[in-house]
């Protein structure tokens, strides 16, 4: 049985939580990717932001992965794209990408379906889990680094969002997941350097002692 989160561990994962959303206003673009997860919010929040006639067309891109393949068993951008429709998004307004496996392929396989249908956007929203705010923008100025990017996620404090997934320790487990390929990404050329504050790491650090460490990757 996992022991229960304690106060300093939770305050260590809201400032992750905190340091991994890029504060970015949002405004008109060319265009938006809603990124594919295991996140419905995602669809959800890409079609609010449509009926705010924030942008005029929304790519949503992803396959499947070991985590979400039960869940969208026709992969994840077929679901959002259903779920958008739902919401009134129009057929017209909506391209699926349904392959992409990981956040680079997203931003290169959207890119390229978007230059299939004519499509050449000088801006771009990426809509992604809150948590993936940064890490989606550091590979996309990575990836396609001529557009702009501008990044928006569903306005959740951490303890709402902990709340709608119902894990507590799986989502620290992946807000440590995600810093720690901010900080190793770079290197390993898939997405731009981002400035990681002291205490944030020390946060980090905390955490992976204290064992938040099943969505790291491994040497």
């Amino acid at each position: 049985m996992s022991q229960p989160i304690t106060d300093e561990q939770w305050c260590d994962a809201e400032t992750i939580w905190d340091y991994h959303q890029m504060g970015h206003e949002r405004r008109p673009v060319d265009v938006a990717i809603g990124l594919g997860s295991h996140d419905l919010g995602v669809a959800a929040f890409a079609a609010e932001l449509y009926h705010r006639g924030l942008f005029p067309l929304l790519v949503f891109s992803g396959g499947n992965s070991p985590t979400t393949a039960a869940r969208f068993p026709r992969g994840e951008a077929v679901h959002f794209r259903e779920h958008a429709l739902s919401l009134g998004v129009p057929d017209s307004a909506i391209l699926v990408e349904p392959n992409a496996g990981n956040t680079g392929q997203n931003v290169t396989l959207s890119r390229a379906l978007l230059a299939q249908n004519g499509h050449a956007p000088r801006s771009v929203l990426l809509i992604s889990k809150p948590y993936m705010e940064r890490r989606s923008y550091a590979t996309c100025r990575k990836a396609w680094p001529e557009v702009e990017a501008v990044c928006a996620s569903e306005p959740l404090k951490f303890g709402d969002y902990v709340r709608s997934i119902g894990d507590e320790r799986l989502v620290i487990d992946m807000l440590v997941g995600d810093l720690q390929r901010v900080v190793v990404y770079p290197k390993l050329g898939f997405a731009v350097e981002q400035n990681v504050p002291a205490g944030v790491l020390a946060a980090y650090e905390r955490l992976v002692a204290a064992g938040f460490d099943s969505r790291m990757l491994r040497p």
